[in-house]
């Protein structure tokens, strides 16, 4: 496919302190020999990036240009650029590591020593077109959407987060906090042969959506005792992994007190603070405290691929849409609506989906 008309400048955006968002025009970048040259078309905005927003995320300085969940067409190829063509719809892998740390060496890049972000320690990818190694781009198949497509990234992470417990597969499962991640780990874990799975919340309205996707049993913590439903559902052998996607110390010791004498919980969502938990009963019952940490490549192929065989939904957790002017509204509509906003997106290029 031959290469379309490119301008010379375009719209980029930048949170210049918390809550403050400016756009400018700057030019638009030339693909390296092993690069690509991205036409930006959807974004999403997670819980990491409202961090930021707020001024509380512990690793991101300001200013900062946004965006590491999106979607994008290819628009022009680098000299040595040769696995994708002009047009190819893809997504982006938005890690970015130094390829020589213990880490790196062993495959486990995402936990580099000198990992950066896209959108948190280095420029995102919020702007009409992005740059960005070839090596980063995952097509996405033509039945996928791009609004979908800028979600793969969040449901890698709990592609990733599902196979860090190796015997998941007719498993009983728990899962603590019903928000994006919570209820796309749902779907991840049914994906990979779980056999029941038990979510909690403190909104009605996530667990019924969390019901919706695939859930077996929901419970409002603010009304029933996690530890009596947990035996109640699963009998007393309770569970045989709990995922916290919730990251609080609330919920973190609902897991090691009430967790089976040797089971495991995994820890998923990013904890604001310092936690204290009752380590005392973690190692009475010898548990095992796992965590994840993102994902590698093989997680979006597994996310695509779910997402082709119907195993998982992401339209119904599309709460609403912004035009790319209006990223600071997007974030005011997120703080207002809290509890029934799950996934909001913002259209750089709403052009054609």
């Amino acid at each position: 496919m031959a290469e379309k008309m490119i301008p010379a400048m375009m719209t980029q955006e930048r949170m210049t302190a918390p809550g403050v968002i400016t756009f400018s025009e700057v030019p638009v970048p030339e693909p390296g020999p092993d690069q690509v040259l991205v036409k930006i078309k959807e974004i999403g905005i997670c819980g990491s990036d409202i961090h930021v927003y707020h001024g509380s995320h512990p690793y991101t300085k300001y200013p900062v240009t946004q965006g590491h969940e999106v979607s994008g067409v290819i628009v022009k190829c680098g000299a040595y650029a040769k696995k994708y063509q002009v047009g190819q719809r893809i997504t982006i892998e938005p890690q970015v590591f130094c390829g020589r740390c213990y880490p790196c060496l062993h495959g486990k890049y995402n936990l580099c020593e000198h990992l950066k972000v896209m959108g948190f320690q280095t420029t995102g990818t919020a702007s009409n077109y992005f740059s960005v190694d070839e090596s980063k781009v995952t097509p996405i198949p033509d039945e996928i959407t791009y609004s979908e497509g800028a979600m793969i990234e969040p449901l890698a992470v709990t592609i990733h987060a599902a196979k860090r417990f190796q015997e998941i597969k007719g498993a009983k499962v728990v899962i603590l906090g019903c928000g994006p991640i919570g209820i796309l780990l749902v779907q991840s874990v049914k994906a990979f042969g779980a056999d029941k799975v038990m979510v909690t919340d403190v909104s009605d309205y996530r667990l019924e959506m969390a019901k919706k996707l695939g859930a077996d049993y929901t419970i409002n913590t603010s009304r029933q005792d996690f530890g009596e439903a947990l035996i109640h559902n699963f009998g007393s052998d309770k569970a045989d992994v709990i995922y916290d996607c919730a990251g609080n110390d609330i919920t973190m010791n609902q897991a090691i007190q009430n967790a089976r004498k040797g089971s495991t919980i995994i820890l998923v969502a990013v904890f604001g603070k310092m936690a204290t938990v009752d380590l005392a009963k973690l190692n009475d019952s010898e548990l095992d405290l796992n965590t994840t940490m993102m994902y590698r490549h093989e997680d979006y192929v597994d996310a695509i691929r779910f997402l082709q065989e119907g195993k998982i939904q992401l339209k119904p957790l599309i709460s609403k849409h912004f035009a790319f002017k209006e990223y600071a509204q997007a974030y005011r509509y997120i703080d207002e609506n809290r509890e029934t906003t799950m996934k909001v997106l913002v259209d750089v290029d709403p052009s054609e989906e």
